[in-house]
Parts: structure tokens; sequence; C-alpha cells
């Protein structure tokens, strides 16, 4: 026996055997609690523990049958007349008598009363530090990994991975496939809490939480961790970029059954499996009668097909939790060293190899998918895997000059002339690229995420993540020669084929699109050239400003896209430039005061302090943009008196204008925090950090006879400026 954990469990035991027994017959308890205290009395040091092994045969069997029903009837209601062994078994404190053995263990998985034992055993804490030793053995690997997963999901304070004995040994000793289910664990362990409520999503609240919190988080302690342990990103890069023929072959084709089935479902019974496994002179024929029990099979030929589907379906769990892994780190306070071990251990370019084979491949009719599932499910690994791989490229290319990565050679040479022919300097990220180190083949990952991007269904649920990663390529500094390389790729015409011809309905889709579209644009002439070529009428034209005007909050970073380019083309002189200023219809249309007061004015209705989120807040920075824009034509004063006349129009003076004042107050706690990073609103606005701030202490200068400042244009009888808006 490996560990015994006893807990006050004397009150179970204390009843004689002679009543047990009787009472047995009576209520059916199958000898449960016979069992139990039989396990008690040889379950402390000392003690015979062959006898343990002995109690544990017979009870074991009792429970996974109840267990393998509940996933066979899927998993009806759990009920106590359905469910009378656990029931028994909970009642007699046998989670407080928790044996485990190699190679048999108490494993209770699957209904309502196994969250009932885990809440349990997860408030052990040196017993959940305790399983990952089990981990080293291969025979108990998935049952104990299976576990931990299930007591992480339920513990309410997260497991510092620090205090877990001899990690880096630990995760040395797993082969790939074990690493690969640990990732399973990982990613519990290094993934902020949800705090469950959307109140607690609020910018408020998530500035008063980092007042509280002063020090780094249990999660980013965790992914500290983890990058200090020798070898582990090159282990995962691998895993996540090594092709399904490169797996190990030395499995037996029912070890490879029971992880996959472990992978698709932590509730299914392995002491099933395992009796099987043992059973190797009938292993052929018993393999088949419980491939035919869980999956029905029909025919021969569709069994022959099975184990290369399985194997293929089975990479693809692995590769979604490690890519999952990634993906975290790529986003933590360690993203500039992972970036770089991940750039040299070759991510991108293994990744662009099993992008046609394995990521994005066309489903066959024999692929598995999940019990209850179909293919085109959310919830299939296929389309789970995908979503994720569009994540991963999303948070890598994302203000990260290791995003030309996704480039090959050739068209970083195109890059390069681009920049050439337009005769504007390199950008120095692309002329400092390792080459060694992109994508190899005809086409690099960008260009072949554009070509499916291009050709995927309207109702995808692809459309807004493929977007996503697309616009966290042009993100950050706006370079022509990016901007132009996808223009050339049709990118624009995709676009507003979506937002015009197809008239897209999502919201989250019509966001990321609309998102995607001021980056493609920004102060690119060109772009809306093609943007005038391709919305030709004023029907057309009419239902790209229905599609804007219908969300502003998912539309305001092209409205400011196209503010800022508007201003930035009419303070040039070239001939190219005044005639598409001419024709653009989308210009022509920004130019006109009365339009951009009526952004302006919507921009700040839609949004208040107590309800400002990560997704609004670019509300409040559109709309300063507006104004920084206008103050440096000095119409400053002109936008705030039209603002205050809209007001009286509206018949409810002073509500637009406190408003403003209350949330450019909250801009200024935000914003000027010592960790806030303002990169991003210099580099999207290409204006100076410093003007922002010197703009928002005009606008908010308790001078009353100030021209520029809010309080003189909000008549004292409805003046509300002073209101407490901070979070308790």
């Amino acid at each position: 026996m490996d560990f015994v954990m006893v807990r006050s469990t004397t009150n179970y035991f204390s009843i004689t055997e002679a009543l047990l027994k009787e009472r047995d017959k009576q209520a059916k308890w199958n000898g449960i609690p016979l069992l139990l205290q039989k396990l008690y009395e040889h379950s402390h040091p000392n003690s015979d523990f062959s006898q343990c092994q002995s109690i544990l045969k017979e009870i074991s069997p009792l429970l996974s049958m109840e267990a393998m029903a509940f996933v066979t009837e899927d998993r009806k209601a759990a009920q106590e007349s359905t469910f009378p062994n656990t029931y028994t078994f909970d009642l007699f404190g046998g989670v407080d008598v928790s044996v485990f053995f190699e190679p048999y263990q108490i494993f209770l998985v699957g209904s309502d009363f196994g969250s009932v034992f885990t809440r349990r055993l997860a408030e052990r804490n040196d017993f959940v530090l305790f399983l990952f030793t089990l981990m080293t053995n291969k025979k108990t690997f998935l049952q104990t990994a299976t576990l931990i997963e299930d007591i992480l999901g339920v513990k309410k304070e997260m497991i510092q991975l620090d205090d877990i004995p001899n990690l880096a040994s630990l995760v040395s000793s797993f082969d790939q496939q074990q690493l690969a289910n640990f990732c399973r664990i990982l990613a519990v362990t290094i993934s902020e809490l949800d705090t469950g409520s959307d109140d607690k999503h609020t910018l408020l609240a998530k500035n008063a939480q980092q007042k509280k919190n002063l020090g780094p988080s249990r999660a980013e302690i965790n992914q500290a961790t983890l990058l200090n342990i020798p070898g582990f990103i090159e282990r995962l890069c691998k895993l996540a970029t090594r092709k399904v023929s490169e797996t190990t072959g030395t499995s037996s084709f029912l070890q490879e059954l029971e992880e996959w089935y472990t992978w698709l479902d932590n509730a299914l019974v392995l002491d099933a499996l395992m009796r099987v496994a043992n059973e190797e002179a009938e292993q052929s024929s018993t393999a088949d009668a419980y491939l035919d029990f869980l999956h029905g099979l029909a025919n021969t030929s569709t069994r022959t097909q099975l184990p290369q589907s399985m194997k293929i379906m089975h990479e693809i769990m692995y590769k979604l939790e490690v890519l999952y892994v990634l993906c975290v780190l790529l986003m933590g306070r360690q993203r500039n060293q992972v970036h770089k071990m991940i750039a040299e251990f070759k991510l991108i370019p293994g990744l662009n190899n099993l992008f046609d084979k394995l990521i994005w491949r066309k489903h066959s009719a024999s692929a598995l998918v999940l019990h209850g599932h179909n293919q085109n499910c959310d919830c299939s690994p296929d389309i789970t895997l995908k979503i994720q791989f569009l994540r991963l490229l999303q948070s890598f290319s994302d203000h990260h000059e290791n995003k030309y990565l996704l480039l090959n050679s050739q068209e970083l040479n195109e890059l390069s002339a681009i920049s050439h022919k337009a005769n504007i300097p390199e950008v120095d990220a692309v002329v400092n690229t390792d080459r060694s180190l992109v994508c190899d083949g005809k086409r690099g990952l960008l260009t072949r995420l554009l070509q499916v991007m291009k050709k995927e269904p309207a109702e995808s649920s692809f459309r807004f993540w493929q977007a996503r990663a697309v616009e966290s390529f042009l993100r950050g500094t706006t370079s022509y020669a990016d901007q132009m390389f996808l223009l050339k790729r049709g990118l624009l015409e995709h676009i507003l084929y979506c937002i015009v011809d197809s008239e897209c309905k999502s919201r989250d889709v019509l966001q990321s699109y609309f998102d995607l579209l001021g980056e493609l644009m920004k102060f690119n002439i060109d772009a809306f050239k093609r943007f005038n070529k391709y919305i030709n009428t004023d029907e057309k034209f009419q239902i790209f400003l229905n599609q804007i005007n219908s969300s502003l909050v998912d539309s305001n970073m092209l409205v400011r896209c196209i503010t800022l380019s508007l201003d930035r083309f009419e303070n040039q002189s070239d001939a190219k430039v005044a005639e598409v200023l001419s024709e653009c219809r989308l210009l022509s249309y920004m130019s006109q005061m009365s339009m951009r007061m009526s952004f302006l004015f919507r921009l700040i209705n839609i949004i208040h302090v107590q309800t400002l989120t990560q997704e609004n807040v670019s509300c409040l920075n559109t709309s300063l943009v507006i104004l920084m824009l206008a103050r440096r034509k000095e119409k400053l004063p002109f936008y705030l008196r039209t603002l205050q006349q809209m007001e009286y129009t509206e018949k409810y003076p002073g509500f637009i204008l406190n408003n403003f004042h209350s949330l450019l107050r909250f801009w200024q706690q935000h914003y000027l925090n010592k960790d806030k990073d303002s990169t991003c609103l210099e580099n999207s606005s290409c204006i100076s950090f410093t003007y922002w701030k010197e703009t928002v202490s005009i606008l908010l200068s308790p001078d009353r006879t100030s021209p520029c400042a809010i309080v003189s244009y909000i008549d004292e009888a409805y003046m509300d400026i002073d209101r407490d808006f901070s979070e308790e």
C-alpha cells in the first residue's frame, strides 16, 4: 500500500458486527458496511495490508458497476434508488477511509455522489499533494490524474505547484502521453479563477481586486514555476507539433483504448477495462465485445477502422490540452520568455505542417465523435481543437514582433517588396526575423488561415476566432506593408461580403469583423479605395451603415479608424488621397460634423462607470479620440457646446456631460495606474499618451471659465460630477 488516509470514523464503526449483519439483510447493503469496518480495522500502520487489498477487491466492483450505469444511461439524474451501493458507501464513511494501492484503487467518478466525495477529498491539501506522487506509477497514472483533475475542479483554493514534492523530477519522468494528460491538471492551476459573476468582470471590480492583491496571483506563480522546469516548454512544443505517425506504437490496443476513453469521459469506470486488459488470452474477442457494448458497432469493416480513427482523435485531444497551456503562458507575465522559447522550438512551423492533415482536416465518415454529439457540434474534439488553435495564434501575434514567424521566407520577401515599392522603410521586426524559424512550404500559417477563412460557411462558429486571429497580426503600430499583404489576398472584400451581402446577424462575429476591418483600413488610402469599389451603390452603403449603427459597442473601433484616417488624409496634399477623399462614401459620410457629433453623443451615452468592462471601455477611448482631434483643430469648445445643445434637445440637460465627466475621472484612475501599459492606446491612435493625459486633464478642469472644461457646459442646477463610483 502506498498511502493511508484515515479520518475520524469511529462513530461509523462502533456498531457491532452482529447488528450490522442483521440490518444489512433488511436494507440490502450488499455487505458494504461490514467491508468498510474491516477496511478501517486494517488501515493502520503495522496492519496486514494484504487484507486491505482483498477487501478493496470486493468493494470496487460494487461501485464500479453503478458508475458504469451512470455513463451508459446518458447521465440520468442521480438518485439513491438508482445507486444504492454508492449511497451506502458514503453513509458509512467510505470516503473518510480512503486507501490507495497499486494496482487496486477505490475510484469514485461520474455521478453527483462522486462530486460529494471529491469535495471532501479536496479539503485535505496534504492528500491532494500526495496524489501527485502516485503519478510516477504508470499503472495508476490515468486514474490518479483524473481524480486530481476532479478534485482541483471543486477545490476552493488553487494549489501551489511549488508545494508538489519533486515536481521537476516528476514531470521529467512522464512520457509524452502522460505529459499531455498532465496538461489537463496544469490548465486548472495556471488559469485565473473565474469569479462567477458578470458584475465582478467590470473594470471597477478588477481595479479594486488588483489593489487588494498587490503581489502575483497563485496562477501567475504557478506559471513561473512551470517555466523553470528544464525542457518543459520544449516538450510541449514537440507534443503540439508531432504528427500522428510519430506517436509511439509500443502500447497495446487495449492500453490505447483505456487512455482514449478516459479522455472522452472521466466518468468511465476503468476497473472494467483493467480487468479486460489483464485477460491477455482473450484479448481480441473481449475487446471487440466491449467496443460493441459502448458503440453498438454493427459490422466488421467499421470495427477494423476504429484503431486509426481513435489514434487520430487521441492525438487531437492531447494537442487540445497542450495548446491551451501554451496559450495561457503566452498571455502571462512571462510572455516574452515564452515567446522566445516557442520560437526557438519551432512551434509555429510545426503547426503549419499539421494544418491541412490534422488541424483543419476534412472529416471522414468513420471519424469518431463524443457520445451524444456529432461532427459539427461545438463540443466535438475537432472543432474544439480548431478554436484552441486560433486562440493560440491570436495570443502569439498580439502586439509582438514574433508574429512574422507566421509567414514563410517568400512571404517575408513580399513584405519587403511592398515597403520598397511604397518608398517607406521596412519594419524592423521583418528585417530582424530569424529566417530559420519561420514557416516552410509554399504557404505560411497566416496565408493558410486566410484561405480557410474565405471558405467558411456563413453560420460557422469559426468566423469569430478566425477574424480575431488575423486582427491580432495587424494590432500594434500600423504597418502599411502588413495591410497590403492581406489586401492583396482579398481580405477586405471577404469582410465586406460577410457584413453587407450576407448581412451577418451574430454580434460577436460582427464585432470581430469590424475590429479587423478597422485595423486593415487604418491610414491606408488604398484600402479606402478598395472599400469604395466594393460598396459601389447607395443601397450597399446603407446596409453597411445599418450594421455599424446596430451596435456601437461592436463597431466603435471601426468608427475610431475612420475618424483617425480622415484626419490624416485631410492633412495630406497627395493627389491620390484627394481623389479618394472626394469619391469615398465612407470618408464623405464621416467628414460631416453632424455625423461625428452623433457618434460622439451615442458613444458617451451607452457606457457608464459602473458598467465599464474590457469589452466596452473602447467606446470611451473612441470618444476621446474624436475630442483629441477636435482639440488639435482648436474646436474642442464647439464640440462641448454642441453636446450641451443635444442634451437640451433630448430634454435632459446635463445627463451626457455629467456621465462623461465621471467616465474621464475613471479613465484617469484606470490608465494612470503605474502598472498600466499605455502603449496600446498610443499604437492604435498614433497619438502620444502625453496628449491623451493632457486632453483628459483639460476636460476635467474645475475652472468654469475654461472653454475646454466640461463643467463650463453644465448648468449648476444639473451639476452632478462629484459622485463616488469607487468599488466597495
